[in-house]
């Protein structure tokens, strides 16, 4: 099943990170950034081939030393992906690193003020024709701009992203992308949407020490999904305090979720679960994830806990199963077309998702000729047995509704 995103994109410049597209029409693109030392090469590229399998598109190091420049000297021609480094308070590490090869450089205007180091880097970078990324956060706002009673706000971060900018514009150089991050989501919002009304620059959007998964995972989704719906951003990185493989599947799921980027795995939608459920719904969806977790087949499938609304509420799924008398009831776009056994609903879908990535849905349907009308019986008479046993109200809110009426 494929979705696609109806959101009008921010037209936006667009510059190139090695050979990745950043802004303009290109696919808006994942980051993730390593943990590992930098300097440690082969560690580090460990870690970036993981998070390239994961879905990153684009992987930033830290270059904070010259041990650090040496890595990514041997890091950068054996990457599957560009290469950002990371500069932190030394603008001379941002000259190293544009030795070492990297495609990209983030620099904190809180970081290096001092105009000259800024401009001679911005030079640099503009004869060897590698992008900056202007990367404002509010933890490390330059004090002059915060204000004395709220600290940093929304107008000040873009303040300083475009103080930079026009550093950048002293010297011609304009291969520039921005963001202006911040730990509160309305702060964060509140700046892109300024931002974006201030400049043509392509965004790199987040929200900045998101914290641990879950809770940092859902402050970094309604950040970035909130200015990703208003066509606002080109490219995404979730901060979140965990394995940064997390970061890198968190970002491609969100993408594929709003449809703005093409799937690379299944979708797997599962009911919630209710009163008519014959299996333990969150066990099986969780089996079925980890089944299909290196699968890279870019299905959508249903696991669902009952066969009275289960199939129709998955009609548009590409495979599904809802389970009825200790069995489950295999369906192809909402067509039943095999009983499995219930210990073997895992390894069906399975077997089923894989056939149709080979042979598609139409090839699928004839497979299940043999079996479809047995199928389809079976899941009436499991449909008509859980309707008998616990009606159409499995949830008795009928007799709670009536409780309240007559309180």
């Amino acid at each position: 099943m494929k979705v696609e995103s109806n959101f009008a994109r921010r037209k936006t410049r667009q510059i190139s990170v090695g050979t990745v597209p950043v802004g303009g029409d290109a696919p808006i693109t994942v980051q993730s950034m390593t943990v590992t030392k930098t300097e440690d090469h082969e560690a580090t590229l460990t870690q970036i081939y993981a998070l390239f399998a994961a879905g990153a598109d684009i992987v930033r190091c830290t270059c904070n030393r010259i041990e650090a420049a040496e890595g990514l000297a041997r890091i950068v021609p054996r990457s599957p992906v560009p290469i950002v480094a990371d500069i932190h308070n030394n603008h001379k590490m941002a000259l190293a690193a544009l030795e070492a090869g990297v495609h990209c450089l983030r620099l904190n205007p809180g970081n290096i003020r001092k105009p000259d180091q800024i401009k001679a880097v911005a030079k640099e970078c503009a004869d060897r024709q590698v992008p900056i990324r202007i990367g404002v956060n509010a933890g490390s706002l330059d004090p002059d701009l915060c204000d004395p009673d709220h600290g940093a706000t929304p107008e000040a971060l873009v303040a300083s992203a475009m103080r930079e900018l026009a550093y950048f514009d002293e010297v011609g150089f304009d291969l520039v992308k921005i963001s202006v991050k911040a730990s509160s989501v309305p702060l964060m919002i509140d700046a892109y949407r300024q931002l974006a009304e201030t400049t043509d620059h392509p965004l790199h959007l987040g929200v900045t020490e998101a914290g641990p998964p879950p809770a940092g995972t859902i402050k970094a989704t309604a950040g970035i999904a909130t200015l990703l719906a208003e066509g606002i951003g080109d490219t995404i990185r979730y901060s979140l305090t965990a394995d940064p493989l997390e970061e890198a599947k968190a970002g491609r799921q969100l993408l594929e979720s709003l449809g703005l980027r093409e799937r690379k795995n299944i979708d797997l939608i599962a009911c919630p679960s209710c009163g008519r459920a014959e299996i333990d719904v969150f066990k099986v969806a969780q089996d079925a994830m980890n089944a299909f977790a290196d699968k890279q087949i870019p299905l959508q499938v249903a696991v669902m806990g009952c066969v009275v609304n289960g199939p129709g509420e998955a009609r548009d799924a590409d495979l599904g199963i809802a389970a009825g008398n200790r069995r489950g009831h295999l369906f192809v776009k909402g067509e039943n077309v095999a009983v499995v056994a219930e210990d073997q609903m895992v390894p069906a879908l399975i077997d089923w998702a894989e056939y149709i990535a080979n042979n598609g849905v139409d090839a699928a349907l004839e497979r299940a000729a043999a079996t479809k009308t047995e199928a389809r019986k079976a899941a009436q008479e499991d449909r008509d047995r859980n309707l008998g046993e616990l009606g159409e109200d499995a949830n008795q809110t009928a007799v709670v509704i009536d409780a309240i009426r007559n309180h």
